[in-house]
């Protein structure tokens, strides 16, 4: 039900969610609300990097950064942000430590999903959907977000999560028509990117493609040997060049997968040539294709319009359904039932069960 205050807020803080592909998926919410209230001052609060990554964008008008600290991250949140004196606050995360921090600071209007045992700390609870066994209903973050800020205005939002799942690779959007995800570069992250080519020798005019082989868990990881592979048939059949990008920690696999590679010119290791997030950005604008297991940087991609070949193994991909149009999602076992959760399934669902030949052809689907 819309809240019976229509007053609508002028000054909004925004609580980002903390991964980078979460953040992207909340921009279509992100969006609604500044075209809803193009005069209110919208800040955000998020952890540092994604500023960077939404800079921009005309969608957050200042970045409160703050860097996970223990049980005193609320406090020194708070203390960030108070001075502004926000009316309200749109909670995009799920921790009770996050509605604190909104608490702290005095917001007198505090809208968030009631978990993590914060309903006391909220002004509007928003209900996230749950099984008739009390587990949570499969629910694309952005239709998530979404419904959020649908309520937040005081509209009457659809609820989530009442579309049957037909499919394992894709769950129903619940979406404007004209929603997508939203980033922009600016010219600092283009000369960012150029100056990485550079060093990494790659000529202004060379195609290529972002081979993207980590993530958070290794469970989600496609065998590092199959992306050398990759990176030969790439070159190969359309002569594209490989970047692989990876996180600092993920360094030495990205090596291993350039080092296994046979093709003339090697792929290039980002992290090896001064690689950031703000660069990234610029260098997905300019690619041909991504290929990448479930990770952040294949919602940057899917923003920029990038073709996608997207992995699934051990995590179910309609969590992370996105507005996309160029994108093939390929499943570790796409005869699952619709009914059932790919998390649910380890083994059957095992990311080493996607062979070579099937990210082939995928690619061949979203290149042509």
């Amino acid at each position: 039900m819309p809240r019976a205050d229509t007053t609508q807020p002028t000054r909004i803080l925004v609580v980002l969610p903390s991964w980078v592909g979460d953040a992207v998926m909340a921009t279509p919410a992100l969006r609604l609300l500044r075209d809803r209230l193009p005069g209110a001052f919208i800040g955000a609060l998020c952890r540092p990097g994604l500023d960077a990554l939404l800079a921009g964008t005309n969608l957050i008008d200042e970045f409160h950064t703050q860097q996970p600290a223990g049980v005193m991250t609320p406090k020194h949140a708070a203390a960030k942000v108070r001075g502004r004196k926000y009316d309200a606050a749109l909670l995009l995360t799920n921790s009770f430590s996050t509605a604190l921090t909104a608490r702290l600071a005095f917001i007198p209007r505090r809208v968030g999903y009631d978990r993590d045992g914060r309903g006391v700390l909220l002004t509007e609870r928003l209900r996230p959907p749950k099984n008739p066994d009390g587990s949570w209903t499969i629910t694309p973050a952005v239709n998530y977000y979404e419904h959020a800020a649908q309520a937040f205005l005081g509209d009457d939002p659809p609820p989530l999560s009442t579309a049957p799942l037909t499919r394992a690779d894709r769950a129903p959007l619940i979406l404007p028509d004209n929603a997508k995800l939203e980033l922009a570069c600016t010219e600092g992250d283009r000369a960012r990117a150029n100056a990485t080519l550079a060093s990494a020798t790659v000529a202004p005019d060379q195609p290529f493609a972002i081979l993207n082989p980590g993530g958070n868990n290794p469970a989600k990881r496609w065998p590092p040997e199959r992306f050398s592979a990759l990176a030969d048939h790439l070159w190969q059949t359309h002569h594209l060049s490989a970047l692989i990008n990876g996180a600092p920690a993920e360094a030495d696999l990205c090596r291993s997968i350039a080092a296994g590679a046979s093709c003339d010119p090697a792929p290039v290791v980002l992290s090896d040539h001064d690689h950031s997030l703000a660069g990234l950005k610029a260098l997905c604008e300019r690619a041909r294709l991504m290929v990448t297991n479930d990770t952040g940087p294949r919602h940057i991609a899917a923003a920029f319009g990038v073709p996608l070949v997207s992995l699934f193994g051990p995590t179910d991909a309609r969590w992370t359904t996105i507005p996309c149009a160029r994108e093939a999602v390929v499943l570790a076992d796409p005869t699952l039932d619709p009914s059932e959760s790919a998390n649910d399934h380890p083994d059957r669902c095992a990311i080493e069960h996607i062979t070579p030949e099937r990210v082939q052809a995928a690619v061949e689907d979203v290149l042509n």
